[in-house]
């Protein structure tokens, strides 16, 4: 309970642990003269330990609750009430930057934010800290970002405004608004206009160069013009991969918090997926091994995307595993511990990536090996694709692959 200014303050007493070890020296005096047998004395002793045990409890209650009271002296209850019903925290402050009220939403946030302790234990920053102290010199509203590395990376806008009830009185409100959100999406924005523009810029350069050379020196040149020609339709193809998949992820960006509905049979899913890519199987010369359970496996989800999720696997597969002769296409019902959800499995057993890359194949337009990749006509965007198609449906993605042994791609869906 909070103690309101004018409130009885407790009598001051002499701490309960010097007041038990006199209570104890005492008992030990009379048993020593006589007056007090042995046992009885050490039933008393022990029952004091116990009551001084309990009476400073009491007493570091009381201490925090007093604590409290002179941290919150002079807060107006209007103001308490409002700061209740901010959905973003709000922390007051005195003038000496002591914390003296937080409301819930404050408190959800900072855990660890007391009253009458220095702000600056729950947040450290110099641009803070300044606009506090030109707030209370200025009294004026001042304004601020702060940023906060630990536990998660997170930025809020901090408005710093001064109150001043009376002539003898001054607190600063500090209302922090999290724009994290926006500022991640403004860092993956120039992230992927950058990296865009970087694949792009390579397959169109290479147009321009044959262009101007078929139009120059090669004009009349047959042989150069029909190996020319077939670069750049190769380029050409290469751009409109890279396209498609800028498309595609935008657009389950965009649905990325709307759960599906639709039930879709996996069975027939990854049976028509193999169907798609027997083209692609033959020319590569390999073979594809389809694991299918005897029961009808379903699940709630997109139809279309998981469709790509598989299609997108199997295709990294055959590009890049295909030395080793077969890929394996496999789905588990009940593959969970709990059995709460089912994996699709695609394997491929050919050169295998390092270690040190596989944490980062799901990046935008990254590449363990930059050269193999555009050799083999990847866009670095298949497995953002598959990433952000199972966290729409809140399933799970893990990759494991050595070098030599392959590579083995599983996808936990829920039920």
């Amino acid at each position: 309970m909070k103690t309101r200014p004018g409130a009885v303050r407790p009598i001051i007493m002499a701490p309960p642990f010097l007041v038990g070890a006199a209570a104890i020296l005492l008992v030990l005096a009379l048993a020593a003269f006589g007056r007090l047998a042995p046992f009885d004395s050490g039933v008393v002793v022990l029952a004091i330990v116990a009551v001084s045990a309990i009476a400073s409890r009491i007493s570091r209650s009381s201490d925090a609750e007093s604590q409290e009271a002179d941290a919150l002296a002079g807060i107006d209850a209007a103001v308490e009430g409002f700061s209740d019903i901010l959905t973003e925290p709000c922390l007051i402050i005195n003038d000496r930057a002591v914390l003296i009220y937080r409301n819930p939403a404050a408190l959800k946030r900072f855990p660890r934010a007391r009253t009458g302790d220095p702000l600056a234990f729950t947040l450290r920053d110099p641009d803070l800290v300044e606009a506090i102290d030109k707030a209370i010199e200025t009294g004026t509203a001042q304004g601020t970002e702060l940023h906060i590395p630990v536990p998660n990376e997170t930025w809020y806008r901090a408005s710093v405004v001064p109150y001043r009830p009376g002539e003898d009185r001054s607190f600063v409100a500090i209302t922090l608004y999290d724009f994290t959100e926006q500022k991640r999406t403004d860092r993956m924005r120039g992230d992927f206009i950058a990296n865009a523009s970087h694949e792009l810029r390579t397959p169109l350069t290479s147009l321009m160069g044959f262009i101007d050379t078929l139009q120059g020196p090669a004009a009349k040149d047959e042989a150069a013009r029909g190996r020319f020609l077939g670069i750049m339709r190769s380029q050409s193809e290469r751009m409109s991969s890279l396209i498609d998949d800028l498309l595609s992820l935008s657009r389950i960006e965009l649905r990325q918090h709307v759960k599906p509905t639709t039930e879709v049979n996996l069975n027939l899913l990854l049976r028509e997926v193999a169907e798609t890519l027997e083209p692609k199987i033959t020319a590569a010369d390999l073979a594809l091994e389809l694991k299918l359970p005897d029961e009808p496996v379903t699940i709630i989800g997109d139809r279309q995307e998981l469709f790509e999720v598989v299609e997108n696997l199997a295709d990294n597969a055959i590009k890049y595993g295909g030395d080793g002769g077969r890929v394996e296409i496999a789905l588990v019902a009940g593959a969970s511990r709990s059995g709460a959800h089912d994996a699709i499995i695609v394997t491929d057993f050919g050169a295998g990536i390092a270690e040190e890359h596989v944490p980062r194949l799901t990046e935008r337009f990254y590449r363990g090996d930059a050269e193999a990749n555009r050799k083999k006509k990847g866009t670095g965007l298949g497995l953002a694709i598959v990433k952000h198609i199972v966290a729409r449906h809140h399933g799970l993605l893990s990759i494991r692959s050595k070098l030599g042994e392959g590579t083995r791609v599983e996808i936990l869906l829920p039920r």
